[in-house]
């Protein structure tokens, strides 16, 4: 028992069997699988919401096609290996700055409304995720207000 406790107090960046990800990508990870995680919100993953996904990892990370896929496909197995998304989540918030936890708010509303529609489900998950990066009630609003407001549906 003793061995074990050890070993979880172990910095496990010493341990060789682990896989060393660099730091950029770990949070380029963690931002893809809470951005996933936004687009699952209402049980369907559109290919609307696909395609928003991947046009905001492309423009976010200046990533082609491909790394977006691959991107995509290691944060899925990620999130699989994961019980919640606090591990994502407080390593954004050990890393980015107030204003780049807005600006992953902001393009989880893009996604939401990537459907032009707000099913109580992802407003929930949203709201949810503003608390785990702990953003004020205004300034979800205000990037929900931002997209709002770039949305061709909404500008006329």
């Amino acid at each position: 028992m003793l061995n074990l406790k050890s070993l979880l107090l172990k910095d496990n960046s010493q341990i060789p069997d682990l896989p060393q990800v660099d730091p950029a990508e770990r949070l380029r990870i963690a931002t893809c699988v809470v951005l996933l995680e936004v687009a699952k919100s209402d049980d369907e993953f559109s290919s609307l919401e696909k395609a928003t996904l991947s046009a905001i990892l492309q423009k976010e990370f200046e990533i082609s096609e491909a790394a977006v896929e691959a991107l995509v496909a290691q944060a899925r197995t990620q999130r699989s290996e994961s019980i919640d998304l606090y591990e994502f989540t407080s390593h954004i918030n050990a890393v980015y700055s107030r204003e780049e936890k807005i600006r992953i708010v902001e393009l989880a509303w893009k996604i939401i409304y990537a459907d032009d529609q707000l099913n109580r489900y992802e407003d929930h998950f949203v709201h949810k995720l503003a608390r785990l990066f702990r953003l004020q009630h205004e300034e979800l609003m205000e990037a929900k207000i931002k997209v709002l407001d770039t949305l061709p549906s909404r500008r006329d």
